[in-house]
């Protein structure tokens, strides 16, 4: 029997430090000649640490766990493809890609050392580790455009047949493709995939292959065992029987990696991020009900933050760019806004006219998208309110600034520059409609928060009719 301890989409853990090292140290606990500990993506970035250290964060942690494989998310380009190269570069692991290309049509990062797939030894069995990437990664971080991400299924094809004429005992998938797993296990012959970039914990099966995901931030992570006899504790078992089994780990508990938290410690310090920018009596919270279950105390903020910055006629954010974390409470510093928005990125203004913009409403429920849940809503509006008829997933009625909509007049609407090179959410606003910038977005909360702006309630911005 194999053991993989399973992590992903780690991404603000770093920003506590304890608690990152409780996960390590779990980790360890758990670890021993029958286990590898892999990760699959989005384990750089985004957080304030990540932020202060450009992502090498990820070295310390995984230096304290013994990662063996990882592969990239999203995430592990925030900070431009030449920082990804570095961490690879400087990794004691392999980052594993079989459809990651650089600009020159190569795997990306080759000459770093990522690899398509590896073999790696637990208890005298050889287990194949591949690593696939959502396709659409270079339009949803445009820190990747300069990269292509080939078809996933026609790469996870050829990896499996590779492995499998190694003659390896196991062939897992290591996989960013969230939604896409799905079609993964239905198309390849492998005998687990480990998840990520979707938020939500899993442990099922799709056509008796067993499919995992960790969820986010470090709150869980995932023991898979491969040959189990069936005596194991297990969260799921596919038809199949025994082959492979998983269950789902909490790591608070766990002894504090004094070397992991340690370093973390001084990475954060070492940022200057302590002024207080304001105090707040009423937290406010930021979990996946708040920024994703409709108008929200932070979506406010944001928004408004966005459209007095560019003299706006409207703010808007994207419900998953405001990362989850602690609650705004108390003394709120530097620190506390990057980690709302914690992305090098500029508040950009631009200009639609009112028949667009209506069509940019009319996308905030993301129905189109191929992440996130299904109930998931994904607008943060100021200065504009809308009637959302939730069964028929249809706008009924949007105004700004109390009026209807003129569909002939140009409307000035600040937001996330990444949704100008976003196909997927908000896909009527694009580069075409820039009018300029602002500045980037955690010093616009700062900004806003200087001046009260934290002092806000929930306003009556969205209303959904049955």
């Amino acid at each position: 029997m194999v053991r993989l301890l399973h992590y992903s989409d780690i991404e603000n853990l770093y920003d506590d430090a304890e608690r990152a090292g409780r996960f390590a140290g779990r980790i360890r606990e758990l670890d021993g000649p029958d286990a590898l500990v892999v990760g699959t993506g989005d384990t750089t970035a985004p957080g304030v640490v990540s932020l202060a250290a450009n992502g090498r964060q990820v070295l310390d942690f995984a230096d304290a766990v013994d990662t063996v494989a990882d592969t990239f998310g999203n995430h592990d380009f925030d900070y431009g493809p030449d920082a990804t190269r570095e961490i690879v570069a400087d990794s004691e692991f392999t980052w594993v890609t079989a459809n990651a290309r650089g600009e020159d049509g190569e795997r990306f990062a080759a000459d770093e050392g990522t690899a398509p797939w590896i073999i790696a030894e637990a208890d005298g069995e050889r287990v194949g580790l591949f690593g696939l990437t959502d396709p659409a990664t270079d339009s949803i971080n445009p820190a990747a455009a300069p990269l292509t991400f080939t078809d996933p299924y026609e790469a996870a094809e050829q990896a499996v047949a590779e492995l499998r004429e190694e003659g390896v005992d196991y062939v897992v998938a290591l996989s960013h493709l969230g939604g896409g797993d799905d079609d993964l296990a239905r198309r390849v012959d492998v005998d687990a995939i480990l998840g990520g970039h979707v938020h939500s914990v899993r442990t099922d099966y799709v056509d008796g292959t067993l499919c995992t995901r960790t969820g986010v931030n470090g709150h869980q992570f995932v023991e898979v065992e491969l040959g189990a006899d069936g005596g194991g504790a297990s969260t799921a078992r596919g038809d199949g029987g025994t082959r492979a089994s998983a269950r789902v780990l909490d790591p608070s508990d766990g002894p504090i990696h004094e070397g992991l938290t340690e370093a973390l410690r001084r990475r954060r310090e070492a940022a200057g991020l302590n002024e207080t920018v304001a105090t707040v009596d009423e937290p406010l919270y930021r979990t996946d009900e708040t920024t994703f279950g409709g108008e929200s105390r932070i979506g406010n903020f944001v928004a408004d933050a966005y459209r007095a910055a560019g003299d706006a006629d409207v703010g808007l954010q994207n419900g998953g760019g405001i990362r989850e974390g602690e609650p705004l409470a108390g003394e709120v510093t530097l620190a506390d806004m990057v980690s709302v928005l914690p992305f090098e990125e500029p508040v950009v203004v631009v200009e639609v006219t009112g028949r667009e913009l209506l069509e940019v409403f009319s996308e905030a429920d993301g129905g189109e998208l191929d992440f996130g849940e299904p109930d998931w809503w994904h607008a943060h509006l100021s200065g504009a309110s809308l009637r959302w008829d939730d069964e028929a997933g249809e706008l009924l009625d949007a105004r700004v600034d109390g009026d209807p909509i003129d569909p002939d007049r140009l409307y000035r609407v600040a937001t996330a520059e990444y949704l100008l090179h976003s196909d997927h959410e908000f896909p009527t606003i694009g580069e075409r409609h820039r009018a300029g910038e602002v500045g980037i977005q955690h010093d616009v909360l700062a900004d806003h928060a200087r001046n009260g702006g934290l002092d806000i309630d929930l306003e009556g911005r969205l209303a959904f009719e049955p």
